[in-house]
């Protein structure tokens, strides 16, 4: 099976809002097999709508549309798909008494406007809507089934997964495209992929394939494997084995197989060896105390964190000494180390955390340029201490500096 999705409105062609849809519907897909071959994003033009399911019908097994399906007049995926398919628009009476009873139950009157959500291509199926007032539809023509579904994702993902269920999944036998990803960080693209590539250039020939991509995001690199199999058994096995053999090639550097973000896996060591831990940062500005404490139940570990920006904070809050910061500068390893000790001492806990640097974009000289961050790791396993050189604005300085802290926070946490 493959398939087009469509994303309709003209907001989305704009900077303030994007098209999330197509992904969670790929994603759905895929677990069934259905490979998608076009993505598009149309404004609400009933011309240029008509025009993308006219070349759609006929060429590929599914089409899936979402948003258009509101009341007003740039509302237009209905009239685009009549017009495509020759058919009339008939007023549905039983939608049209659902949504009058909709606007009673909230105490509103329902303006002759919304009478427009129940207009339906003649031939075509109403998929319901439980969390909102416009119905989808399903409509097959020329060996192509399509589905108009709601913009909203909480209404568009309850449609989705019923015509998976109902429609889409029986026609496969269950077949799919089934993934895992491994997230490693801390090491190049091009190293981790030297190292890899070896290994997963094999799968493709194997009984069942695995196709593997590789994917820098900030911070970090994904290898994504995707088996493509009859089954989720025969997917599962696969997968397992070569998730395996990668991870253990590839070591350390791979901090997640299972779906797991790293403040995820951190507070998960943290929590099997009955650590707590409190962390100091200047340049990160508490993005590390935050990315800590984003996990639930992280009170099981996290203590405190602070925040000491200027120098002032560091001698007054951390006991850094002054005359540190005066021989080596307060972006320097021996101030990072003082700042982890202070804040254990302070704190009484296991492991400590000091983060100083520079974000820029300003403040940076020759010797420091901006993106100069040293880190202090303090364990009971040892302690790690380095000045890291990253690249990027202030965002990107700030998140890899939190993410190489948890990085050297959690190898020497698996003593490696």
């Amino acid at each position: 099976m493959n398939a087009w999705i469509v994303a309709v409105g003209s907001e989305l062609l704009t900077p303030f809002r994007v098209d999330t849809n197509s992904l969670a519907i790929t994603e759905r897909l895929n677990t069934i097999g259905c490979e998608i071959r076009f993505k598009a994003v149309v404004g609400d033009d009933v011309d240029a709508l008509a025009d993308v399911l006219k070349r759609g019908i006929g060429a590929v097994d599914l089409i899936i549309c979402t948003g258009g399906l509101g009341p007003t007049e740039d509302d237009i995926t209905r009239d685009a798909l009549a017009r495509v398919l020759d058919v009339p628009m008939d007023l549905d009476e039983a939608i049209a008494e659902e949504l009058k009873r909709r606007f009673e139950r909230r105490g509103m009157v329902m303006q002759a406007i919304n009478r427009r959500q129940a207009m339906v291509p003649r031939g075509a199926v109403v998929l319901e809507n439980s969390r909102g007032t416009a119905p989808g539809l399903w409509i097959e023509r020329e060996g192509t089934g399509i589905a108009l579904l709601p913009g909203p994702p909480r209404e568009m993902k309850p449609m989705l997964e019923a015509l998976v269920v109902d429609r889409l999944a029986p026609k496969t036998s269950g077949a799919g495209l089934f993934r895992r990803v491994l997230k490693i960080t801390g090491q190049p693209e091009s190293e981790v992929d030297a190292r890899a590539q070896p290994i997963y250039g094999r799968w493709l020939t194997a009984p069942v394939p695995i196709a593997t991509t590789i994917l820098a995001v900030m911070g970090q690199i994904e290898l994504h494997l995707s088996a493509s199999a009859k089954n989720k058994a025969d997917a599962d096995e696969a997968l397992d084995a070569a998730v395996s053999e990668l991870a253990q090639h590839l070591g350390p550097m791979v901090y997640s197989s299972d779906g797991r973000g790293l403040e995820v896996v951190i507070g998960d060591l943290l929590r099997a060896k009955h650590f707590s831990i409190a962390v100091a940062e200047s340049c990160s500005g508490g993005l590390l105390s935050s990315r800590l404490t984003d996990v639930p139940g992280s009170s099981d570990y996290f203590d405190r964190g602070a925040v000491c920006y200027s120098n002032a904070a560091k001698i007054d809050w951390l006991g850094v000494p002054e005359a540190l910061i005066a021989a080596h500068g307060a972006v320097s390893e021996p101030v990072a180390r003082a700042m982890a000790d202070g804040m254990r001492t302070r704190a009484g806990s296991d492991v400590a955390i000091g983060i100083t640097g520079i974000a820029g974009p300003g403040g940076g000289t020759p010797e420091k340029p901006v993106g100069t961050v040293s880190i202090a790791v303090l364990t009971p396993n040892g302690d790690k201490i380095r000045t890291f050189q990253f690249l990027g604005g202030r965002d990107m300085v700030k998140f890899q500096s939190a993410q190489a802290a948890m990085n050297m926070l959690r190898l020497l946490l698996l003593d490696a």
